[in-house]
């Protein structure tokens, strides 16, 4: 439970969440600003790349062949590039011949060539031919200027249709999206071929197929002989499209000629050929898989859900859970944004509920990190004084073992206090120093061994320590861990007369011989934070603390050093050697209430006659004459003080 009473822990839980709130809001505002930076925009298409190539699709059947100019071919035919368009025309009558529906040359033919090879190319094309073209935007510092290459205007007059090749790159230098072009080159490919759309979807993005070469794809010299070197009816009823298409793909870092980067290029690293880019286009526009971007209306309310998705998660709190909770976010963000492009052909880029859910959750765990760290110096600062670092570390790292502002508990609580110390502090009245020192010497393992036992130290009074056990942390043997630091105790105070004894002797003084009586009781207190609102101490009070004090008090008066309450006896008898001493009546109570004390050594016979003692004490049938005494001196050595206070009071009593 947190360092605070119920009505402080109401007003963290609302602070908590005015601060979720007001995150939340800046987030949104914060991605809004982000999406108009163009970085923004090409992450999101870095995301689409991703996620459209995730399940390598193929293309798709009854798609374009592609007679590839390769470096077979260059080698085959032998002839300097450009080729002689004599060639090309004998390409298009043998594919012709082959049964090729539609043929499309990815070869710019704007200038005359030779006039008896520009012949042969005019007669070989027809309406079934499609011969690019290309556009290209010329800027200078003066104007920018629009050129457009197209074929050879023979060409065309000769029934040959002409497709604009060029393509739009992104930022990025890499091929997403359908070229503006109403004749572009693979929209008059379907156009030609019969495929019927209502318009080309201009600027949609396009799904790939695969990476370089992943298009039938031929040699250029098989396509000149195909009845020998290719299979039957391999051109019948397909499109055909014929450009410069290398075997080896070069790679993005080296560039090529008439090839491009696209989104299967994060994967490979290679770059894709022209031709086969207009064969993806045509698929594209043949078979209806561009992919619409989603509009922004429905951006923002996904980015909208991610951030109240983000705010349920941390609602109550941040944690181990929240990570594992926040992956499954990430990936179902990333899973509906595949569903997208796969079964709707719209993208719903990911980035933004992606970002906008990290931004909450973390923003929300670095906030709750700090306030945790803020409860641990509290703690620390709150503990440090009362019980050792060990329990500061474990109160500090789980602070729900910890319940403050007041709780029902039972504690074991002891008193100890250095019996004639007012006479020691009086001969010492002159020497304030030393009287410091020496109640510092005292006080410091005294604390030292409280702390070391997992007690926690309440207050000095004087000379005099007040501390408890079970609380602010369990401890299920309280008892036993009092009880064992009373004998810690005094065996510290006999090393501290020693000092004191030699320290005495080396200044030819008397030395000032400390003794210290010990009460502990155990039962039910009231513990908690306890003070004003400006100045409070972790302390109990009840009737339990009350016999503590008053057990203290009262073991001179039995000349031990040591008495323990009823309970207290009870819960370490199994470890110690437990012996009744009297009753006692606190004030407050009618009924009287047993003291015992802890011997080192005395065997069986020795306690049956010890009990018989208090027994026939407590029946006023004992005696000073009864040679009990003397026996039960011998035999516990420990408590002849006491059995010489009995004797003496019946004495007394007698006269």
């Amino acid at each position: 439970m947190q360092l605070r009473d119920k009505p402080r822990q109401a007003r963290q839980i609302r602070s908590r969440h005015l601060r979720l709130l007001v995150l939340s809001l800046t987030t949104l505002v914060a991605i809004s600003l982000l999406s108009r930076l163009p970085a923004w925009s090409l992450l999101e298409l870095r995301s689409f790349d991703y996620l459209s190539t995730v399940d390598d699709p193929r293309p798709p059947p009854g798609g374009p062949v592609i007679v590839a100019i390769d470096e077979p071919s260059l080698a085959d035919i032998n002839a300097q590039w450009p080729w002689p368009r004599s060639l090309h025309a004998e390409l298009i009558s043998q594919l012709r011949a082959a049964g090729a529906r539609v043929i499309g040359l990815d070869i710019i033919m704007a200038e005359p060539s030779n006039p008896d090879n520009d012949a042969a190319i005019i007669k070989a094309v027809g309406p079934d031919t499609v011969l690019a073209g290309d556009e290209t935007l010329i800027e200078t510092p003066q104007a920018s200027q629009l050129i457009r290459a197209t074929p050879l205007p023979q060409l065309t007059e000769a029934g040959a249709v002409t497709g604009i090749a060029s393509i739009d790159l992104s930022g990025d230098g890499i091929f997403r999206r359908i070229p503006g072009y109403e004749d572009g080159f693979a929209a008059m490919l379907a156009k030609t071929s019969g495929t019927t759309r209502a318009s080309v979807p201009a600027g949609q993005l396009v799904q790939s197929f695969g990476p370089a070469r992943s298009y039938p794809t031929v040699s250029y010299y098989q396509a000149l002989d195909p009845k020998s070197l290719l299979p039957p009816d391999y051109f019948k009823d397909r499109v055909v499209l014929v450009g410069l298409s290398l075997q080896n793909a070069p790679a993005i870092d080296k560039g090529g000629v008439d090839a491009f980067a696209t989104p299967y290029t994060v994967h490979t690293g290679k770059l894709v050929s022209g031709v086969e880019i207009q064969a993806t286009i045509y698929d594209n526009i043949r078979s209806g898989l561009s992919i619409a971007e989603a509009r922004l209306p429905t951006v923002a309310a996904c980015i909208m859900i991610s951030v109240l998705l983000a705010a349920t998660t941390v609602w109550r709190s941040t944690g181990w859970l929240t990570i594992v909770t926040s992956a499954a976010a990430l990936l179902a963000f990333a899973a509906v944004s595949f569903a997208g492009i796969r079964l709707g052909h719209i993208f719903v880029s990911p980035l933004g509920p992606t970002v906008a859910y990290i931004s909450v959750v973390f923003g929300q765990a670095a906030f709750d990190f700090a306030e945790e760290r803020r409860n641990k110096r509290q703690i620390t600062r709150a503990f440090a004084q009362y019980i050792s670092p060990d329990l500061v570390k474990r109160l500090s790292n789980d602070p729900s073992q910890l319940k403050l502002g007041g709780e029902r508990r039972t504690l074991s609580v002891l008193f100890s206090d250095v019996r004639g110390f007012t006479t020691i502090a009086e001969t010492l009245k002159d020497d304030p120093e030393q009287l410091t020192g020496l109640i510092n010497r005292l006080l410091t393992p005294l604390s030292d061994v409280v702390m070391d036992h997992g007690g926690t130290i309440d207050k000095y009074m004087g000379d005099c320590i007040m501390a408890f056990w079970n609380a602010p942390l369990d401890d299920p043997d309280h008892a036993l861990h009092a009880v064992r630091a009373s004998l810690a105790m005094q065996a510290a105070i006999s090393r501290l007369n020693g000092q004191l004894e030699r320290e005495a002797a080396a200044l030819g003084r008397k030395p000032h011989v400390l003794k210290m009586g010990v009460g502990i009781n155990t039962g039910e207190c009231i513990v908690g934070n306890m003070g004003s609102t400006r100045r409070f101490d972790y302390s109990c009070l009840g009737d339990s603390v009350n016999l503590a004090s008053r057990l203290e008090g009262a073991s001179k008066n039995y000349g031990v050093a040591l008495l323990l309450g009823e309970e207290t006896a009870r819960l370490v008898a199994n470890t110690y050697i437990i012996v009744e001493l009297d009753r006692i009546i606190v004030k407050g109570r009618t009924v009287p209430s047993p003291v015992f004390t802890v011997v080192h050594k005395a065997d069986a016979k020795a306690l049956i006659a010890h009990q018989a003692l208090i027994d026939a004490k407590y029946a006023a049938t004992l005696a000073p004459s009864d040679p009990v005494f003397d026996s039960l001196a011998a035999d516990i050595p420990e408590l002849a003080g006491y059995y010489a206070i009995v004797r003496d009071g019946l004495k007394e009593g007698g006269e």
